[in-house]
């Protein structure tokens, strides 16, 4: 393993990294602002618990979809672009019994939920090969946050591959939040975005046509599957976007026109009140949820992602090679992209905003504080070309990397060093966010994923109360993660 400083990270230019993760792409546009404006609909069947359990049965295997106007094969969870919806209660059993038919081995791994991380839970050191079944069950905690969680395979050297293929889904856990009169009231819409990269004849393009480095990135772009589709904005004027980014890669930077989002939410916990903000941010496996007031006149206004660089492999991130599309041939978007298109059939009066959500108390000061620094290395796999690395090494399965007790309180210090942006992922373990830059961090908030841009520093502080065992923590661009950017946390009682 071979590592690099900045400087001499940037200065490998083009030698060296493998003509075939430049190519996808050159000369790709985006078409998710076709014209093609689909009727909006949370189209998924959802599952709901009954009487303390849901249980249902759950299949991976190629399908051939419809995404937007054109129909495609994608990896799919019971047929189903995005995968069913599920939802439980605090306390609730949930068993699935889950077949995979793809033809390679996969898990699933349920992000954000605060369950067992060992046997057949939320275990991602599971391998369910080509042909097999597991059922996996398991209860959650009685005192579990509600909100908005997801699943997703989990195995590593293939979780980019196989998310970027579309198997995800949306885990709702129902509880306090929805109950609050206001929020009860407006009207609930789930956003999940995806993108995917497809050829003419509707095949997945193979790893060899993406770059694996920066993360790859697929040109067509889907809500619910739909290409741009349209959301009624209801009657009584106050609506509810629960948005997930099941996208392996990309951030959306998301703002609708001419509204503000109130925050409820972050990552599936809510807020101890709504935040105005302008801008909603959302790295991969990220989740929010904002309330939006219908008080506009009547009209279409659009759902924007608009252009994010979160950092490139020359140029410092800049502009200045390969007729300014980055590096590795990144298209560096200048024009804000056309997700969906809420519509008012006449102006309306809006509903009042809930004033109190939660009440969060910051956590006590930390038992201990570790540093991790995350940086970029070559592979000496010419076909790979690089490595990501925490602490200068990349992951390895068979060590500990982090060994904490439970019922302890520990601080982490996450140091971006390299070139390109992070989101940092905890399993089982949500987090507050105590610092960037030695700044305090001005909204207190529980979180499982953080950004950690370049240059950057960010200290988060981690409560490990419930669940002892083996676990992981890393970057949740999953190319990163499947090269080495990921540790084994072990959780000792």
């Amino acid at each position: 393993m071979v590592k690099f400083n900045r400087r001499q990270f940037i200065a490998l230019g083009t030698a060296g990294m493998g003509l075939a993760l430049v190519n996808n792409w050159l000369g790709q546009e985006t078409i998710s602002s076709h014209p093609l404006a689909q009727s909006f609909a949370n189209s998924a069947p959802v599952y709901h618990s009954s009487n303390g359990l849901l249980e249902l049965k759950l299949e991976a295997q190629e399908s051939l979809v419809k995404l937007g106007n054109k129909q495609a094969y994608r990896l799919t969870y019971n047929g189903q672009i995005p995968a069913p919806r599920l939802e439980a209660k605090p306390g609730d059993k949930v068993r699935i019994h889950f077949t995979n038919n793809l033809a390679q081995p996969t898990n699933i791994h349920y992000h954000g939920l605060q369950i067992p991380i060992t046997g057949n839970a939320d275990n991602v050191f599971l391998k369910i090969k080509p042909g097999k079944t597991l059922t996996y069950e398991f209860q959650i905690p009685a005192n579990h946050p509600s909100g908005t969680f997801w699943y997703h395979p989990h195995l590593h050297g293939l979780v980019a591959e196989q998310l970027f293929g579309g198997l995800a889904g949306l885990f709702v856990v129902r509880g306090e939040i929805d109950e609050i009169p206001e929020i009860k009231a407006a009207q609930e819409e789930f956003l999940v975005l995806q993108d995917f990269a497809i050829n003419n004849g509707g095949r997945r393009l193979s790893s060899a046509h993406m770059s694996l480095m920066m993360g790859r990135e697929g040109k067509v772009i889907t809500v619910n599957g739909n290409i741009n589709p349209s959301i009624s904005f209801p009657s009584k004027g106050l609506l509810r976007l629960r948005i997930l980014n099941a996208s392996p890669s990309r951030f959306y930077r998301l703002t609708l026109e001419d509204h503000t989002f109130y925050q409820i939410a972050t990552d599936g916990n809510s807020l101890n009140k709504p935040i105005e903000i302008r801008e909603l941010l959302l790295t991969p496996g990220q989740r929010a949820d904002v309330l939006v007031k219908g008080d506009k006149k009547s009209g279409q206004y659009r759902l924007l992602n608009l252009p994010y660089d979160r950092g490139s492999m020359g140029m410092m991130g800049g502009r200045g090679m390969m007729g300014g599309r980055g590096m590795m041939g990144r298209n560096q978007r200048d024009v804000p992209m056309t997700l969906a298109t809420v519509n008012y059939k006449s102006a309306v009066e809006s509903l009042a905003l809930p004033t109190k959500l939660t009440s969060i108390s910051p956590l006590p000061q930390a038992d201990t504080i570790r540093r991790f620094e995350l940086n970029h290395g070559m592979n000496m796999n010419p076909y790979v070309g690089m490595a990501f690395l925490i602490n200068g090494k990349p992951y390895n399965s068979d060590h500990i990397h982090t060994q904490v007790r439970l019922n302890t309180v520990e601080d982490r210090d996450i140091v971006n060093i390299g070139v390109m942006d992070h989101p940092f992922h905890i399993h089982g373990n949500a987090f507050q966010v105590i610092s960037r830059n030695g700044q305090p961090e001005s909204l207190l908030a529980w979180r499982d994923t953080v950004l950690v841009k370049r240059g950057e520093t960010v200290r988060i502080r981690i409560p490990f109360r419930d669940f002892a065992g083996k676990t992981v923590y890393h970057c949740h661009i999953l190319d990163h993660e499947d090269l080495g950017m990921m540790g084994n946390l072990m959780i000792k009682a």
